[in-house]
């Protein structure tokens, strides 16, 4: 799962931290890109000498530039990191942007109320977190059924006592 529920004493604050999926590691995506660039320049041999490989390199280098560039923007994308702090009085969520201002939202814990919409959001079985006359999403990164299961977590440990 791509999140973690952490409780540094049995009465201090317990903390979620999610973050999104990342199935390509850096060393992934570089043998991705060198294994692309060795398929795309082998058919080249063939015209080694000629003025056709010549027209043909510029394209076949753009499109591996395009590979990196897209899978490069990816995980800049990926580099969100939502915290959710729950304490006797306050309960606080942080979101990290990639390329947007931090987004914070703080209420009084007592007052917070999680909801899950199963078809009203933009992603299936979406999930808000209600109070301070806010509604604010947790989690929309995550799969559907990781999603399921973080609002089963998270209504347990709203009404657990700390």
């Amino acid at each position: 799962m791509p999140y973690q529920w952490s409780n540094t004493s049995p009465d201090g604050p317990r903390t979620l931290t999610l973050w999104p999926h990342q199935s390509l590691p850096p060393k992934g995506m570089a043998a991705f890109v060198l294994a692309t660039f060795t398929m795309i320049t082998l058919p080249l041999f063939g015209l080694l000498g000629t003025k056709l490989l010549w027209a043909l390199l510029p394209f076949l280098l753009m499109a591996v530039f395009g590979i990196w560039y897209a899978l490069t923007r990816s995980y800049k994308d990926r580099r969100i990191l939502e915290t959710l702090t729950l304490t006797t009085e306050r309960t606080r969520l942080d979101r990290i942007n990639p390329r947007a201002p931090d987004q914070h939202w703080e209420c009084n814990t007592y007052w917070v109320k999680v909801s899950l919409h199963p078809t009203d959001g933009p992603v299936p079985n979406y999930i808000t977190l209600t109070g301070n006359g806010r509604d604010v999403e947790i989690g929309a990164f995550l799969s559907e059924e990781e999603r399921i299961t973080l609002y089963g977590e998270l209504s347990a440990n709203l009404r657990a006592p700390f």
